[in-house]
């Protein structure tokens, strides 16, 4: 079968749900009204709160959550799991679950002044839930720090030779990348101190940083601790995190979304026009058999992440997107239309396992090389050598992982500021540092699998983090019911956030404990971790009791808007 028919007809669905179900849950559920005023134009001060056109904030919302995630995650599950389970829970998540939490999100923020989805708890529930889900936020930023800077330098100390005798080496990479970070700041103190254009800005640096790829395999950084790489990515991160967002955010930012649009355009050509066939199984287990439906449930749904839903969007959704939406009408294309196309990328990352045997080699490297190699076998279209489209491919890689890095570095500062009441300098510094340095510590531990096997770090931290994302979703989905139940219309709303709420609430807590029972049940008996055996399982628990103590406290909220909704009608917001 072409991929173009999985792949193509996967787009086509989401194209088709985006204009019904998307239109149900815009009117029905969150009722859109471009009556009232966001908070961008009643804020409105040139910095945070700016009204933005809809075209524009989509795109930027695009790179915020289109990161890492949906090229890591269903390339992950669909080598383990075959890539119809894969592409079914891609389409079936993002429709009925990853869209509606991402728009009931947003829309819960601009309707109480763009207050994030942990202050939207705290308004309808309690103040210990308000403290309890940011303290759970934290530790899921800190899972995805950990989980994509490690698989990132990953890249940076391997070297692959391909069937032609080329080489693509890690240290190529690793040049192109500092390099890369190198340019928006130049750009950046342009852009601020000069009268430099963005235009003509973009017009001089992207050729600069395809040079940066070309250059990458002449001086290649061929070092290969691959501890130091991380902390020099760390150290990206602390910075990043402190200095003003217009002498690296903004640039790289801006520059990184060429990277997000141009894999995209290479992905269609090569779909499209390519001729590609699937080769890989669509399961990999046989049906009937006692391991076709374990581990996929749960774990399917946990290792997808962002392709199909992701807690992190709801962070961005409340955190920057709502300050900048010029009118409710926005929510359906930026909300719930920007995680269906993500849904398209995560299909495309998927087609990078689906063009390749079973027992192809490249299968055994990390995500973010299949993900190259694919993009590889597309550019070659175009004329282009396969190893600089893979050189390409994993410099695309590398940008979304920094997107994510940015966001992930300023929300656990933001957080810790929040939580520590320390407003100031010093609270930058100390929030930045401990968000940055809690991950150094966690990638420079030697870590093991339950069988006591070296094991990468991003391997093994990706269930954690694939977990926790999902787990934050099911919790904000919780928050969002509440809000629903307390201010729709329609008394019957809240049904379209409840459902998936339990349903990723389960996954995530089930996949949760068979990783904590993965390390402490072991042969029929219970078994004490030793040593750093102890770090998983140990953060697996933190994470199931702070769920289930969020939950705790939500459902009697539940229960009791339910109850209110029988007696008497529910009103509007003030």
């Amino acid at each position: 079968m072409n991929i173009l028919v999985v792949v193509g007809g996967g787009a086509l669905i989401l194209f088709l749900a985006y204009l019904t179900y998307g239109k149900f849950i815009s009117t029905k559920v969150f009722e859109l009204d471009n009556s009232r005023v966001t908070p961008a134009v009643e804020m409105e001060d040139g910095v945070d709160y700016v009204p933005t056109d809809a075209k524009y904030l989509a795109g930027q919302h695009f790179s915020a959550i289109a990161a890492a995630g949906p090229v890591t995650g269903p390339i992950i599950a669909g080598i383990a799991y075959g890539w119809m389970p894969t592409m079914l829970w891609i389409l079936l998540g993002s429709i009925f679950i990853g869209g509606v939490h991402d728009m009931g999100a947003l829309v819960a923020s601009i309707r109480h002044k763009a207050a994030g989805i942990a202050d939207t708890m705290r308004q309808y529930v309690s103040k210990r839930v308000w403290i309890l889900f940011n303290i759970f936020i934290f530790f899921t930023l800190v899972m995805i720090i950990v989980a994509f800077t490690d698989i990132t330098t990953s890249s940076f100390v391997n070297t692959v030779t391909l069937d032609d005798g080329s080489v693509v080496g890690g240290g190529a990479t690793a040049t192109s990348s500092i390099l890369y970070l190198i340019l928006p700041v130049i750009m950046g103190f342009l852009l601020r101190y000069t009268k430099l254009s963005l235009l003509w800005a973009t017009i001089i640096f992207l050729p600069l940083v395809a040079l940066s790829i070309w250059v990458g395999q002449y001086i290649p950084l061929n070092y290969g601790n691959k501890n130091v790489w991380n902390l020099i990515v760390i150290l990206y991160c602390i910075i990043a995190g402190i200095v003003p967002v217009w002498a690296l955010l903004q640039p790289r930012g801006h520059l990184g979304g060429y990277f997000l649009y141009a894999t995209l355009v290479f992905g269609f050509i090569g779909i499209i026009f390519g001729g590609f066939d699937t080769q890989f199984p669509a399961w990999t287990k046989t049906y009937g058999a006692s391991d076709f439906w374990t581990p996929m449930f749960p774990m399917l749904f946990i290792t997808v992440a962002c392709g199909a839903c992701s807690g992190f969007h709801s962070l961005v959704g409340s955190g920057t997107t709502s300050k900048q939406l010029a009118k409710e009408s926005d929510a359906k294309p930026i909300g719930y239309g920007m995680m269906l196309a993500e849904s398209v990328v995560a299909l495309m990352a998927l087609s990078t396992v689906m063009i390749l045997a079973k027992d192809d080699p490249i299968l055994t490297k990390s995500p973010n090389f299949i993900y190259a190699n694919g993009l590889g076998s597309f550019m070659q279209l175009l004329g282009i050598n396969k190893a600089f489209g893979i050189s390409f491919g994993l410099m695309a890689f590398t940008t979304f992982v920094y997107d994510t890095l940015d966001v992930c570095t300023r929300l656990g500062r933001f957080i810790y500021q929040e939580l520590s009441g320390m407003k100031g300098v010093t609270g930058r510094i100390i929030g930045t540092i401990l968000i940055g340095g809690i991950p150094l510590i966690l990638m420079s531990i030697n870590l093991t699998d339950p069988d006591g096997n070296p094991v990468a770090i991003w391997s093994l931290f990706w269930k954690t983090f694939g977990s926790s994302n999902q787990l934050l979703a099911a919790l904000a989905l919780v928050g969002i019911t509440v809000w629903l139940q307390r201010t729709a219309k329609h008394r019957k709303a809240w049904i379209a956030t409840v459902i998936p709420a339990a349903f990723m609430f389960v996954m995530s807590t089930w996949a949760l404990i068979n990783t904590f029972l993965s390390y402490t049940y072991r042969n029929g008996a219970w078994v004490m971790p030793v040593g750093t055996n102890k770090v998983v399982p140990g953060l697996s628990l933190i994470y199931i009791i702070l769920a289930v103590w969020v939950v705790i406290e939500c459902v009697p909220a539940i229960v009791k808007n339910a109850k209110y909704q029988d007696r008497q009608p529910v009103t509007q917001e003030a």
